[in-house]
């Protein structure tokens, strides 16, 4: 297997509804924060690409055949060198919008205390318990300290970081290998895309911001089972 899709968009632009949308035009497994969440073993390669060292994507991505949301939009580039047949998805959404869900969601982000109690407790014996500890102080490390330069709270200096990618995707990738991405579109540019059939289904609009934290706590609550 091989990846075929990159996504290039910054969590909260969509990316759970792009990955449910490519596994059903086909695309089998599309790896996403939640995969690494449940599969938290998978951390030593994004350490490896937070310090620069070499990666190894195909054991990485093994049952995989798209990616989309964060970590992985974070090394879009090295994704696309790496597999330079994959076309390249930009979810993207109104910067203010954006602004607002992601420092609502993944940013305000805790496991519950009794998770947390869980985890704690489980450190000594639980190897899943050890990775997945890795993955939360990844995140924060990779997301919130370098890409963000531990300044999100500061809304006119993270939107500008949000736009500033944008561009920089617009500018590195070739326009007949990219899509510029809105869900809100629907299926047909992305099928356009894709050389796809449009589904009969209405598109997916999952992960919404109400329910981000009870859907991301009962991740952790499953994993430390």
């Amino acid at each position: 297997m091989s990846i075929k899709v990159i996504g290039a968009g910054f969590g909260r632009t969509g990316t759970k509804s792009l990955q449910v949308a490519l596994e059903k035009l086909g695309y089998g497994k599309c790896y996403h924060m939640e995969e690494l969440l449940r599969n938290p073993e998978g951390v030593t390669h994004w350490q490896d690409a937070f310090k620069k060292r070499h990666v190894d994507w195909d054991k990485l991505f093994e049952g995989y055949n798209a990616i989309v949301d964060f970590p992985g939009a974070m090394y879009y580039k090295e994704l696309a060198a790496h597999y330079p047949n994959a076309k390249v998805i930009l979810s993207m959404r109104d910067p203010e919008s954006w602004y607002n869900s992601a420092y609502t969601t993944i940013f305000k982000f805790e496991p519950s205390l009794g998770n947390k109690l869980k985890m704690i407790l489980s450190l000594p014996f639980s190897q899943l318990s050890r990775n997945l500890l890795k993955v939360i102080i990844l995140n924060k490390k990779s997301i919130w300290g370098d890409l963000f330069e531990g300044q999100f709270k500061n809304k006119e200096f993270a939107i500008q970081k949000y736009k500033a990618h944008i561009e920089e995707v617009k500018s590195t990738i070739p326009k007949e290998r990219l899509l510029i991405f809105d869900p809100k579109d629907g299926w047909e540019p992305l099928c356009s895309f894709l050389g796809k059939e449009v589904p009969s289904e209405p598109f997916p609009r999952t992960n919404l911001k109400e329910g981000f934290h009870v859907w991301a706590n009962n991740i952790v609550t499953d994993i430390l089972k």
